[in-house]
């Protein structure tokens, strides 16, 4: 199972790959060309979302825009979970 799951320029976290691969995965999708990203986490990984965040923009300072953040719940597997959206923007 791919940790980081991408579906698009969505990046949903999970806490069984390392944060800074993470991180790496979202740059090469801007070295890419893709310039917007949602970065989402659900349930325990919410707090390891604002970590990759906090990550990304500690390596990119500027050249990344806190777009939006949302917060909410979905139901999965028949349980309502909560999740962290932040949509990011390059801005280099």
């Amino acid at each position: 199972m791919k940790v980081l799951m991408e579906r698009g320029n969505q990046f949903v976290v999970s806490r069984n790959k390392p944060i800074e691969e993470q991180v790496l995965d979202i740059i090469s999708s801007f070295n890419q060309g893709i310039k917007d990203v949602e970065l989402k986490g659900y349930g325990r990984e919410i707090d390891r979302t604002v970590d990759v965040y906090n990550v990304l923009k500690e390596k990119l300072g500027d050249g990344v825009v806190l777009v939006d953040v949302s917060i909410g719940s979905e139901f999965k597997d028949k349980r309502r979970v909560s999740y962290l959206l932040f949509r990011l923007r390059k801005s280099f």
